[in-house]
């Protein structure tokens, strides 16, 4: 499986995915507390009013001294010619929507997983997923066998990120990356690290357009410039994407075997445990219930079945000898009693694509649904 650039071909439409995570569960994007770095970069600072002529005209990067600058520290760590480096962040332009899509969601009503879930997993997609699964059989039980990534959870991250391909952005991926980089929310509680993360992404980006022969202005994706089927970052189509068809190219916008291949490997990449579930149904002994303890390391795995028990987590009986470790996933359903469910290190490993609960029930519950309406048919 050879590592090669992402084919540049355009995509279509505008992502669904980052939006629904903000207006549900008060997220800031898909990547925006993902995993998936790039090299930190300093902020640097904006001259007085930079931001505002921006915003007003639309101009082209190529005016801003701080992004001349970082262009050249690109040009001189990647090995890159550096009037090509310049000519294409100096050819990006500010997208005055972008920054405020950034922003956390401003108090209002809870987190409500019900309705979380009727974003994502409602007939449409799963008519969808049926589709997909039926035309991409082989090559999903092939990611299968080799990656031990479940056909359901490749198809679930797939149809929650783009539809199978229906909404694959439409911006242009280095407007959206420039814009992020370097004029990314004052406001934003995280704004130091998420603009090292973006210029992380731009100039990964811009090592990889300067391997292919294609147009750096022609991609296209999400306003956060994830791209393709999958939604990858440029970091991580260089560091998981993979050339899963074997036509001699990386393409996660038109080739659903590619996208396949590139999913399993991040999972495997991430430490996806063959053979294992993601979650387990949890009950509540309220005599020894110590929630706060329970739901202090959030998502990530840190009891054993024991120390889940002792602190009044009940596991079915079946699985109270669960050998790896454990977290108590709580989904808040509005002013409605919470959902809770045991998570595994395979819960985990789904969060590494995006670092919200939410996000992993629903990949799991549309790829369950898929699979079952394969079945029924």
């Amino acid at each position: 499986m050879r590592r090669t650039p992402l084919t540049s071909k355009p995509l279509a439409l505008a992502s669904l995915a980052f939006a629904f995570l903000i207006a549900a569960c008060g997220a800031t994007g898909a990547l925006a507390a993902s995993p998936r770095k790039g090299a930190p970069q300093s902020a640097g600072k904006k001259p007085a009013g930079t931001k505002l002529s921006l915003a007003a005209s639309g101009a082209p990067y190529a005016t801003r001294a701080d992004a001349m600058a970082f262009a050249d520290e690109v040009a001189q760590r990647q090995g890159l010619d550096r009037e090509w480096v310049r000519s294409i962040i100096g050819g990006a332009r500010f997208l005055p929507n972008v920054p405020r899509l950034m922003l956390p969601a401003q108090g209002g009503a809870p987190k409500n997983w019900r309705v979380y879930r009727g974003r994502f997993i409602d007939p449409v997609r799963i008519a969808a997923g049926v589709r997909f699964w039926r035309d991409n059989a082989a090559a999903l039980a092939r990611a299968e066998r080799e990656f031990g990534v479940p056909a359901e959870i490749i198809v679930g991250i797939i149809g929650v990120e783009t539809i199978y391909g229906r909404n694959m952005g439409s911006f242009r991926v280095i407007d959206a990356l420039a814009t992020l980089s370097f004029d990314f929310p004052d406001a934003h509680p995280r704004a130091a690290q998420r603009v090292a993360f973006f210029r992380g992404e731009l100039e990964s980006f811009l090592s990889t357009e300067s391997r292919t022969a294609e147009d750096p202005f022609a991609p296209l994706g999400s306003y956060a410039g994830a791209m393709g089927m999958p939604q990858f970052m440029p970091s991580s189509i260089a560091k998981y994407a993979v050339d899963y068809d074997g036509n001699g190219r990386i393409d996660l916008v038109g080739s659903p075997t590619d996208v396949i291949g590139s999913v399993a490997n991040y999972f495997k990449a991430f430490g996806w445990e063959p053979g294992r579930p993601a979650i387990f149904p949890v009950s509540f002994d309220e005599a020894r219930l110590n929630k706060p303890v329970l739901l202090a390391p959030d998502i990530l795995p840190t009891f054993s079945a024991d120390s889940f028990g002792a602190a009044g987590a009940v596991l079915p009986p079946a699985v109270r000898q669960y050998d790896g470790l454990l977290a108590l996933i709580e989904l808040q359903n509005g002013y409605d009693a919470a959902t809770y469910v045991a998570g595994t290190k395979n819960f985990y490993v789904i969060t590494r694509y995006n670092w919200s609960a939410y996000y992993a029930m629903s990949v799991l519950e549309l790829g369950e649904e898929v699979k079952a309406a394969m079945r029924a048919d």
